[in-house]
């Protein structure tokens, strides 16, 4: 049974891009939903280098709304509640069988 603050490997990198480029949980989850790569985040957000370039958060935003065509996700959750929610169910259908 893992901690109660236990975070997984495969988050990490959420939660530190998240931190790094100042970037909310739902352009986090747009992100998620895009199948981007939080260790490219840095190539893209050199935006004050490479002046043609959106800001990151922008330019999230922008991919979804292309994509999905909304501005936002339905249900905005952090990677942390998420992760914690899906580790709550799994432990509830292991009881149940």
């Amino acid at each position: 049974m893992p901690k109660k603050g236990f975070i997984p490997n495969k988050l990490k990198p959420w939660i530190e891009a998240r931190k790094k480029f100042h970037l909310t949980h739902a352009q986090v989850q747009m992100a998620r939903e895009l199948g981007m790569n939080p260790n490219k985040f840095g190539s893209l957000a050199n935006h004050k280098q490479e002046q043609w370039k959106l800001p990151l958060p922008e330019y999230i935003e922008n991919l979804y709304q292309k994509r999905f065509n909304k501005q936002q996700p339905d249900d905005i959750r952090s990677v942390e509640v998420r992760d914690a929610e899906k580790r709550k169910r799994k432990l509830q259908s292991k009881d149940n069988n």
